[in-house]
């Protein structure tokens, strides 16, 4: 299968594609702005826009029945780091044509205004680059290029030594900058390299780690676990990069270990260290009015920020009954004259499972889980194969549930429970394996339920003789 990207984006899949012995599973084309090709019964052409990452583009898609945009991430800055500018023109011109339908991006919709440019990032960084003493910590996103060249050029004209940490981080910089997209100082250094003899106040970090994941460098600095890092009082960490939804209590448990670490700490909510790179209520109200569509669909946020863009797209003058608010597998179809959701198609999570891919069950799944939050009771006995006697047996085996030390009185009781079931049963019930199960094991449900208000996974094992 052909996989279509800009220089940046096929050089980071291509090293993904190495590291997993998977280059030549696939064909790399690299597409350019402004330069049409052909798809099937379409015809495609990438529009350059703004966003905190480099060489993004918008898709126009020609198909038989309308021109469909669909815009990818995207914000309007009107002064980008790398000169790649918005290209108001082409939106336009595609606008003057007739669109069909516009796919727009929803994440940061919430927000009044303008998004503010990569550049007043720089600003503020510069500010407390003046005002450390120590050593500085800066985390993003290894594939934030843009942001990594600007604390690389502060790093420079501080007359500081920049150190890369952290694996992601010094295979994207090496990519980046094997394309021209980022210009590293001379004496870049990695974090194994003898740093260490350098004077704290002319040493700059660039690690991974802005959302606290579990092996990345900075978080295992926070845990004093890291083998050639310390942190120190005095030092300052910046984490340029947006709290991810989710990811909130994990930062703010990083952030807390490193402040008693003794850094300070910077973050987006104290300190304008990170901007985002998605189009606020301005910018999306600009980009209808430029492709001016028939029709319109949110994409790219929670429901929440698709409903808002919904009803943003109406005050700019799209009809309600133009705008569709789809959630995953909605189905949308379209013809030259009319629009309408038809059906659904199944979606979400495909679990993978040893060699197994997709074929784990629900009940699988199910059992896993009340596996995991309630622990196992295993009622274990052998009975006779003609009278239904007990010939040995019952014990009771937990796992997950409670320490036997602790609960052998519980576990007693639960013996002589399963005793006095198998005597209340008929003998039709005791030659039968399968109900003598069941009656077990709901007799024990009720009586862990009772008696701990717990409900562990029971599984009675019946054995004949």
């Amino acid at each position: 299968m052909p996989t279509f990207g800009t220089p940046l984006t096929l050089g980071l899949l291509r090293n993904k594609l190495r590291e997993h012995h998977l280059e030549n599973t696939t064909e790399l084309r690299e597409i350019t702005p402004g330069v049409r090709w052909e798809l099937g019964p379409f015809k495609l052409e990438g529009i350059r826009v703004t966003h905190s990452l480099l060489h993004c583009l918008a898709l126009a898609i020609e198909t038989p029945v309308g021109i469909v945009i669909h815009t990818g991430d995207f914000k309007i800055d009107q002064t980008p780091m790398e000169g790649e500018m918005f290209d108001f023109q082409k939106f336009a011109a595609y606008g003057e044509k007739g669109v069909l339908l516009l796919l727009s991006d929803s994440t940061n919709v919430e927000r009044e205004g303008h998004t503010p440019s990569e550049r007043e990032v720089g600003k503020n960084m510069k500010e407390l680059f003046q005002g450390c003493r120590g050593r500085i910590f800066v985390a993003t996103f290894s594939s934030n290029i843009q942001r990594i060249q600007q604390v690389a050029d502060l790093a420079e004209s501080f007359g500081r030594k920049l150190i890369l940490s952290g694996r992601s981080m010094l295979k994207n910089a090496q990519i980046a900058s094997d394309l021209g997209c980022l210009r590293l100082p001379d004496a870049v250094m990695t974090d194994g390299e003898r740093w260490q003899d350098l004077p704290r106040d002319r040493l700059v970090f660039l690690t991974t780690g802005s959302q606290g994941e579990p092996l990345s460098v900075l978080q295992r600095i926070a845990l004093n676990d890291h083998r050639e890092i310390k942190m120190e009082r005095g030092d300052t960490v910046v984490l340029s990069a947006k709290f991810i939804p989710g990811n909130e209590k994990v930062i703010a448990n990083m952030i807390n270990r490193l402040f008693r670490r003794g850094a300070e700490v910077h973050y987006e909510k104290v300190s304008e260290i990170h901007v985002s790179g998605h189009a606020s209520q301005e910018e999306l109200k600009t980009m209808i009015n430029l492709t001016r569509p028939r029709y319109f669909v949110p994409i790219h946020g929670e429901y929440r920020h698709l409903g808002k863009h919904t009803r943003l797209a109406q005050r700019v003058g799209v009809s309600e009954e133009n705008c569709f608010l789809l959630e995953n597998g909605d189905v949308l179809e379209l013809s030259s004259h009319s629009a309408a959701r038809v059906n659904s198609v199944s979606t979400g999570k495909v679990f993978v499972d040893g060699k197994g891919v997709g074929d784990v069950e629900d009940l699988v799944i199910r059992d896993r889980r009340h596996l995991s939050e309630d622990g196992m009771v295993l009622a274990i006995m052998a009975i006779h194969q003609q009278t239904g006697e007990l010939a040995a047996g019952p014990d009771i085996i937990s796992r997950g549930f409670m320490r036997a030390e602790d609960g052998q009185e519980v576990l007693e009781q639960a013996k002589a429970l399963v005793l006095k079931t198998l005597r209340g049963a008929n003998r039709e019930v005791r030659t039968d394996p399968s109900e003598l199960q069941e009656k077990v094991r709901k007799s024990l449900q009720r009586y862990f339920f009772k008696t701990l208000e717990r409900r562990p996974m029971i599984v009675p094992l019946i054995m004949e003789m």
